[in-house]
């Protein structure tokens, strides 16, 4: 009775007559969407954002939310008649305008997407994007940009389709790492004494290392003024930062202290005399 006599009267919207009985109930319709769509994201977060990263389940959960909106609306919008067909043309040209403009915007938004249901990387892993020298830590992915904090406490924004098309180096996919360090040592020095010293050292002075696999040492090039040995030991990821330096300092240490040369570069200069 109430949408019969609300039939009764009329207005008009872009050449199209409608009772104000249709616009309650298309009123009613988008309520509806509107509930549903917050029905929804409460229902995806309870059910499903523990199980996916952070800044991944609230960009799918705003995607869905406002996704039922917009089909809501668009349904209201055809089941009342109306002719959007000179809209559409419009927007259709406009939408090509646009699109020219953002091209990089959409790109990034696609490419996050991409991102998020690939995971090469997620928060808190540490990376390193050769082609743009980033070497730091992920603190956010959005759905156009990826934050990076570096080893030097600045932050980076790098838009997602830079990150996408790049190669990018994880540091944390896995709990051990390992760390050489190449050092030469001089031709008249025992090779097999400094590689037996160095390993009982290692073992004796750097607590960070492994035991399994065990540090490994080999002797990698016999180069023009030295014989170069390439240490190699593994490391719990964490202890990047501290394992390196420190190997460096005991590989340094451990040669002086058993009289190993580390020799400078040398060159055999002949001098001929033509008398």
């Amino acid at each position: 009775m109430v949408l019969e006599f609300l039939d009764q009267y009329s207005f008009d919207i872009l050449g199209n007559t409608i009772g104000l009985g249709l616009v309650a109930t298309s009123l009613v319709f988008l309520l509806a969407g509107f509930t549903i769509a917050s029905i929804s994201k409460s229902v995806f977060t309870k059910k499903f954002a523990s199980k996916l990263p952070e800044h991944t389940s609230k960009n799918i959960g705003k995607l869905l939310y406002y996704g039922i909106i917009l089909l809501s609306f668009a349904g209201v919008m055809t089941s009342t008649g109306i002719d959007l067909s000179g809209l559409l043309v419009a927007g259709g040209i406009f939408g090509v305008v646009i699109g020219f403009a953002t091209q990089s915007v959409v790109s990034n938004l696609i490419s996050g997407i991409f991102l998020m249901i690939e995971k090469p990387l997620k928060h808190g892993d540490t990376i390193e994007i050769p082609d743009m020298d980033v070497l730091g830590t992920v603190l956010d992915i959005t759905m156009f940009s990826t934050m990076v904090r570096k080893f030097d406490g600045t932050t980076m924004r790098i838009p997602n389709d830079k990150v996408f098309t790049s190669r990018i180096r994880g540091f944390s996919s896995t709990n051990a790492r390992r760390t050489s360090v190449s050092v030469g040592i001089s031709y008249s020095a025992n090779t097999k004494k400094a590689i037996s010293k160095l390993k009982q050292t290692l073992n004796e002075k750097m607590p960070y290392i492994l035991a399994k696999p065990e540090p490994e040492i080999h002797v990698t090039e016999l180069a023009d003024s030295s014989v170069n040995l390439q240490v190699m030991v593994w490391h719990h990821r964490d202890h990047w930062g501290k394992v390196y330096p420190e190997l460096c300092e005991v590989v340094k240490t451990t040669l002086d202290e058993n009289g190993i040369e580390i020799p400078f570069p040398q060159r055999v200069v002949e001098i001929h005399n033509k008398n």
